[in-house]
């Protein structure tokens, strides 16, 4: 039987490493992008700019999770076998300023998947395998340490109450309609996919611009939040994993390894030989307005039941975002000598 997927988010980090490993597995892939005035789909433009591949095997359609019709029109349309749901509003901090927004995004979005995937089951008797992406932040002020699948859920933003209502959503939805959904919790994952405005993004390319002379500062919030920090393309496969399995569970997907922030920068200024207290400012306005101090996950069900463990540590992690980084901070350096770059300071 064909494998073919649908992926919301598929513009984002997630949704790119997704898309590289479905079609490495000979999948169908149909991603949901919002649009926009502007070109957003920078993390694709890897399969875009191949033709055996976007012309064949990657499926680009407009669309929106608070848009019931254009996620029921893509399955009718489609016929997915797989449904993973990674859109979302998911910059915790902006969550406090876009409370609406995000709920709207990321509780009521999930509730119009799960309701489209349960309406097109019942009409065309097919059935689709579903994966909600929860996250770690659901446990926001945590009441045990590790954090593990039973652990009770405290948010501390609109983003973890809007994800904890996806979460027992997803798991309504499985219990009511025996559907296949699965949630995966997931903890920080990170990349040179990431988005700038991440804190282990900002780090590196401030790292790489400050190394270049193209940047003197970094402004950051509070530097002693602890983090379970993996590999974006690690935790993909996870969420395949769950797909495969005859029955639909939950899993946490964490490396198990707990480091702060600032020994996040420290490492990360160290590969260019820079100290980072000589370059780091604090600023409040970056402090959420309620903090979730430690983060640390156990994912030893996603071991044992999934055969499925991190590759790729902390530090690798931060080696290879300085790496690509460093790249993009020399192309800028380049534009900026032949005039054509107007250099940051922030």
């Amino acid at each position: 039987m064909k494998k073919i997927a649908l992926i919301t988010g598929i513009s984002g980090q997630d949704g790119s490493y997704l898309a590289d490993l479905l079609l490495s597995k000979g999948y169908e892939v149909h991603g949901l992008i919002r649009r926009s005035s502007s070109i957003n789909t920078d993390r694709l433009d890897h399969l875009i700019n191949d033709p055996d591949v976007h012309n064949k095997k990657l499926f680009l359609h407009y669309g929106d999770l608070t848009d019931y019709s254009s996620i029921s029109n893509i399955l009718i349309k489609h016929n997915p076998t797989e449904v993973y749901n990674l859109g979302a509003q998911s910059h915790v901090k902006l969550s406090f300023e876009m409370p609406i927004f995000t709920t709207n995004t990321d509780a009521v979005g999930t509730l119009n998947m799960l309701e489209a995937i349960r309406q097109y089951q019942d009409m065309s008797g097919n059935k689709v395998k579903y994966y909600q992406a929860s996250s770690s932040e659901m446990f926001g002020k945590v009441l045990e340490i590790p954090q593990r699948e039973t652990t009770p859920f405290y948010p501390r933003s609109p983003y973890g109450c809007a994800k904890v209502y996806g979460h027992y959503l997803t798991r309504n939805y499985r219990e009511s309609y025996n559907m296949h959904a699965s949630c995966g919790i997931l903890f920080n994952h990170e990349s040179p996919r990431r988005g700038e405005t991440f804190v282990t993004r900002k780090i590196t390319r401030a790292v790489t611009r400050i190394a270049c002379g193209l940047q003197s500062k970094l402004t950051l919030g509070n530097m002693d939040s602890l983090r379970d920090w993996g590999y974006a393309g690690d935790y993909v496969e996870a969420m395949w994993l769950m797909l495969q399995q005859d029955t639909p569970d939950d899993y946490v997907i964490a490396t198990g390894k707990m480091i702060s922030v600032r020994d996040f920068c420290d490492y990360s200024f160290g590969l260019v030989g820079l100290d980072y207290k000589k370059y780091v400012i604090i600023d409040p306005k970056y402090f959420r307005p309620t903090e979730v101090d430690e983060l640390l996950g156990d994912a030893t069900k996603a071991r044992q039941k999934l055969n499925w463990q991190p590759k790729v540590s902390v530090f690798q992690l931060a080696e290879m975002m300085v790496k690509e980084d460093m790249k993009l901070a020399k192309k800028e350096l380049v534009l900026k000598q032949a005039g054509m770059y107007e250099s940051s300071n922030s």
